[in-house]
């Protein structure tokens, strides 16, 4: 068996696509089907059931995207034993992260990583939670950072840190003292939101919260994007609940005021996210610390 065509059907079992895999791996679709192809024929077996919707592996396919998985993550290991012998870690290590949080620790990340390991590579993708959960179980994601991630058999969790959620307004000139007061979730009910749709993570912690009170929130518009969202608050079309760090993010913290939401304040959890269907290398295991560092400097700073 050709390790090119191993990894070729492992991306297609596990996207469910080979238009899919075909994008991931940068490879003409027709090459990645012929390969396919020589390899079911190689071993005298269908591999994947085609349809219209895309490629479901069979019982023997099941089996072998199994192996397949192992003889892969041996590769990479052999790399990166490799790599130890020069002294350093190699390979390569694809990293989600929120919007939000991109924005403060995508840059100090890389040049972290860059200087603990040269001759790896680094790739970081912005998504929200929901999506980036997917891609984690599908392969295209080594780690990631999901916010009120609920444990799963596909997904393991270490938590990062907590952020404490605020509802943010457009800085008035003359605001009054109670623009700054904490709020409560009564109050929080009844502000006209600009918030994402669902499944977003801080969209349906606030929804989840209120309705243990018997309340529901008010949607003002709905915004798949922080940016887009701030924008529209500071244009005095609503009001969005967010954290500091969101705001800090933004490039323009002064133009908007936090009031603390509940007492306790509503929370956020941001948790580091890997694959339990895939042990993790020596350099993703060097990238988790790092990230768990650069968090430490630039998020609770």
């Amino acid at each position: 068996m050709d390790l090119r065509q191993i990894e070729y059907f492992v991306r297609v079992a596990e996207l469910g696509s080979f238009t899919r895999a075909s994008a991931a791996l940068d490879v003409a679709q027709p090459a990645l089907s012929r390969q396919v192809r020589l390899l079911e024929v190689e071993l005298r077996q269908n591999l994947l059931v085609r349809n219209g919707r895309g490629a479901v592996p069979t019982e023997a396919g099941k089996l072998l995207l199994e192996h397949g998985r192992g003889i892969l993550h041996q590769v990479e290991r052999a790399r990166e034993e490799l790599g130890r012998v020069r002294g350093a870690l190699a390979g390569r290590v694809a990293v989600g992260l929120p919007p939000s949080i991109a924005r403060l620790m995508a840059v100090p990340l890389i040049h972290a990583f860059r200087h603990e390991m040269p001759e790896a590579t680094l790739s970081i993708t912005e998504a929200l939670s929901s999506a980036m959960h997917e891609s984690l179980v599908s392969g295209r994601l080594d780690i990631a950072l999901l916010y009120n991630a609920v444990p799963s058999p596909e997904v393991e969790l270490a938590p990062l840190l907590e952020e404490d959620l605020y509802l943010v307004q457009a800085r008035r000139p003359r605001s009054s003292k109670a623009a700054h007061a904490p709020l409560t979730l009564q109050e929080l009910a009844q502000a006209p939101l600009v918030i994402p749709s669902r499944p977003n993570a801080i969209r349906m912690q606030v929804e989840a919260e209120l309705a243990r009170q018997g309340l529901r929130p008010t949607i003002a518009m709905e915004i798949d994007g922080v940016a887009a969202i701030l924008e529209l608050v500071a244009e005095g079309a609503g009001n969005a609940v967010l954290s500091a760090n969101a705001i800090k993010a933004s490039g323009r913290p002064e133009a908007f005021t936090m009031r603390a939401t509940g007492k306790p304040p509503l929370r956020s959890r941001l948790s580091m996210a890997l694959s339990s269907q895939r042990p993790t290398t020596l350099t993703q295991q060097s990238t988790l610390a790092l990230i768990r560092e650069t968090a430490r400097q630039v998020l609770q700073a």
